[in-house]
């Protein structure tokens, strides 16, 4: 009787499509076509890659997509004044920085500099604060898109005891917030905490965002636990081919657990999904229509 799996693959081609026909419903009564502009600076393998299939998704979503390439010596001025024109630009409704930025670039003053209403990653100090006070913010990608997989399981969470595993800013603590805000008892452990094992034993849904391959185990799991792996790290198999993992154990981790995400095809799909998502609410909210249910907080 192993755990249930939980298939992030097909939920994000689910919310894709939602996201899909709100876009062809907005495009056909309002003529207004959402649009995502991604900024890429220098030549990072892994984010070229997720920036092509951003761009993808968002064309077969019905949006308009925006794709600035810039050298890996790009001055941070320069970055800075297109970031201004994307914010003036009214055919852009979401912008994206592809981390990380190369050294030469202050990443916070970089993301600080972007439109808070058109800072589909969440990561802007605005929305942040407003996310962390309860108030309509854009949400972080990847944490919005755990918070959908809980929902779609679980339908109300009010009351479970969550333990997020790691402090992030990009997931672990937004995580945390939005958990709170549908009235779970939340733990934020880390690297620090005492006795790991032991906490996270007392947690019904465990978010596992550390960044490190296969460390959460099945014996640290209180049976039927909700478990949702974050992670993705290459490790090395006998082969010599790479392997993705992610933070938990999955073979021990499936025995304990009532249901699991897996590593791939779990968290990934949704965090992808979630950015389209967000860009058609930013949308809709800087053009008075309505925003699309269940794809917002």
């Amino acid at each position: 009787m192993g755990a249930a799996v939980i298939d992030g693959k097909a939920f994000a081609a689910k919310v894709r499509g939602r996201v899909a026909d709100h876009v062809a419903r907005l495009k056909a009564e309002t003529g207004i076509t959402p649009g995502l502009a991604v900024v890429l600076v220098g030549e990072d393998p892994a984010s070229e890659v997720y920036v092509r299939n951003k761009g993808k998704q968002t064309l077969e979503a019905g949006m308009a997509s925006f794709e600035h390439k810039l050298d890996a010596t790009t001055s941070e001025a320069d970055l800075l004044a297109l970031i201004a024109r994307l914010n003036a630009d009214p055919a852009v409704h979401g912008i994206l920085v592809q981390l990380p930025l190369p050294g030469h670039l202050d990443s916070d003053l970089v993301i600080n500099a972007i439109d808070p209403a058109k800072d589909v990653d969440g990561f802007h100090i605005s929305n942040v604060g407003l996310l962390g006070t309860g108030q309509k913010a854009m949400v972080p990608c990847t944490p919005l898109g755990c918070l959908m997989l809980l929902r779609d399981l679980h339908g109300s969470l009010s009351g479970m005891e969550a333990v997020v595993i790691g402090r992030s800013n990009i997931v672990g603590k937004p995580m945390a917030q939005l958990l709170l805000g549908d009235s779970c008892t939340v733990t934020i452990a880390h690297s620090r905490t005492r006795d790991l094992p032991a906490v996270v034993r007392r947690a019904d849904i465990v978010i596992a965002a550390v960044g490190r391959p296969e460390m959460v185990k099945g014996d640290w799991l209180k049976p039927g636990a909700t478990v949702i792996d974050v992670g993705i790290n290459r490790t090395r198999v006998e082969s010599g081919k790479d392997r993705l993992v992610g933070d938990c154990d999955y073979a021990s981790c499936a025995e304990v657990a009532g249901a699991i995400t897996p590593v791939p095809g779990g968290v990934g799909p949704m965090t992808i999904a979630c950015l389209l998502a967000n860009t058609l609410t930013a949308c809709c909210r800087a053009n008075g229509q309505p925003e699309p249910e269940g794809l917002t907080v």
